[in-house]
C-alpha cells in the first residue's frame, strides 16, 4: 500500500474548500502536517456532523474521484461516526465522532492552520489515540508525546512559530 503524500493532502484540502466543507485533519495525517516524522497511509478527516456539510462532502469527493455508493453517501450525509473509503485515488478515514474529543467546534476552536491546512491540535490528536486504545495508537503514542514537547517548545500559543530572541 503506498503511503499517503502531500500532493493528495492538498488535493483534499482544495476540493474541501471549494464545496465549503468544515473539516479537520486529525490522527497520523494531521499529525505529519505539523510536521511528525513519519509516513501513513491513509488521511483521517473529523468532519463537522450536519447533512449540508456531509452533502458537500459527498460532492468534494466525487470531484476527487471517489466512487461512492448510494449507501456510503447517505452514511457520509448522515454523519456515521466513522466512514472508510478505499474507492478513491488514495484511501480517506472520515470519522464524526472521534474518540476523546466531544465536539467538533471545540477541536475547531484549537486548530492549527498549517498552509492553509485546518489540523487537530496536537493535543487531540493525542487525546484521540489515547481514548481509541487500540493497540497501533499505543505503540506511537510515546513518539506522539515527545512531537507534542517538541513542537509546543517551537510554537507559541497562537501557531505561529518562535524562532526565540534576535542577537
Amino acid at each position: 500500500m503506498a503511503a499517503f503524500e502531500y500532493r493528495q493532502a492538498e488535493e483534499v484540502r482544495d476540493a474541501l474548500r471549494q464545496r465549503g466543507v468544515r473539516y479537520l485533519f486529525i490522527g497520523k495525517s494531521g499529525a505529519i502536517l505539523l510536521g511528525y516524522p513519519d509516513t501513513t497511509q491513509d488521511a483521517d478527516l473529523f468532519v463537522a456532523r450536519d447533512p449540508a456539510n456531509g452533502t458537500a462532502l459527498v460532492a468534494a469527493l466525487r470531484d476527487l474521484g471517489f466512487a461512492l455508493t448510494d449507501a456510503q453517501a447517505a452514511e457520509i450525509v448522515r454523519g456515521k461516526d466513522f466512514v472508510q473509503l478505499k474507492s478513491g485515488p488514495f484511501d480517506l478515514d472520515l470519522v464524526f465522532a472521534p474518540d476523546g474529543i466531544e465536539r467538533f467546534e471545540d477541536a475547531y476552536a484549537r486548530r492549527i492552520d498549517v498552509d492553509g491546512f485546518p489540523v487537530c491540535h496536537i493535543d487531540d490528536i493525542i487525546a484521540s489515540k489515547e481514548a481509541a486504545n487500540r493497540v497501533k495508537d499505543r505503540e506511537s503514542l510515546a513518539r506522539l508525546r515527545a512531537f507534542r514537547d517538541y513542537w509546543k517548545a517551537r510554537h507559541s500559543p497562537s501557531g505561529r512559530i518562535d524562532l526565540g530572541p534576535s542577537s
